[in-house]
């Protein structure tokens, strides 16, 4: 029995890799984010969780999407933490108790349990069909919906960009002065 490896076959399991690989770097950095000691492993994997999403975004035929994606998040957000946890006092952090170990490791149970527990009521789910394309998705077109139909949404970028600034101009007022 040989198995012909079809152009169809090869770009169908290609395209799963891909979208395997995407899936494994979101959770990856998500992982990172939680489970990092230093606030700047984590903020790092907070980007590298955003650049998944992104990655997840193009897999939905929603390229703006992904790129909003980078250069919002990525690009904005968590480089204004970044900027923020420069300017801030750095502190070492407590070594970790026992108690708190063990309260890490039931988190994680309970957080398996509800992963589990969502995986069962997504395979037993029925979906809706795909959605139906309503223009052509030109950017004269994305300008249009921005601007009237999710108007509400882009402004809401805006205030979290703001709030962000905002947040780090708040923890860089004190700077790196010494507090004895």
């Amino acid at each position: 029995m040989t198995i012909h490896l079809t152009p169809e076959i090869l770009n169908t399991v290609t395209v799963t890799l891909f979208f395997a690989g995407v899936v494994a770097v979101t959770l990856a950095g998500a992982v990172i984010a939680v489970a990092a000691r230093r606030l700047v492993y984590s903020v790092s994997g907070l980007a590298l969780s955003f650049m998944g999403l992104a990655g997840l975004y193009v897999f939905l035929n929603s390229p703006f999407l992904a790129l909003m994606q980078i250069l919002i998040y990525i690009g904005a957000v968590c480089i204004v933490i970044m900027f923020a946890l420069m300017l801030a006092n750095p502190k070492d952090e407590p070594s970790l108790l026992p108690h708190h170990v063990l309260v890490g490791l039931s988190y994680l149970l309970v957080a398996g349990m509800l992963a589990v527990g969502l995986m069962m009521v997504i395979a037993k789910s029925h979906w809706m069909p795909k959605a139906v394309q309503i223009n052509s998705g030109t950017v004269e077109d994305l300008g249009r919906a921005l601007l009237t139909q999710f108007g509400f949404a882009f402004e809401l970028i805006s205030v979290v960009l703001l709030l962000a600034i905002l947040g780090a101009l708040v923890v860089a007022r004190s700077g790196r002065r010494s507090q004895s």
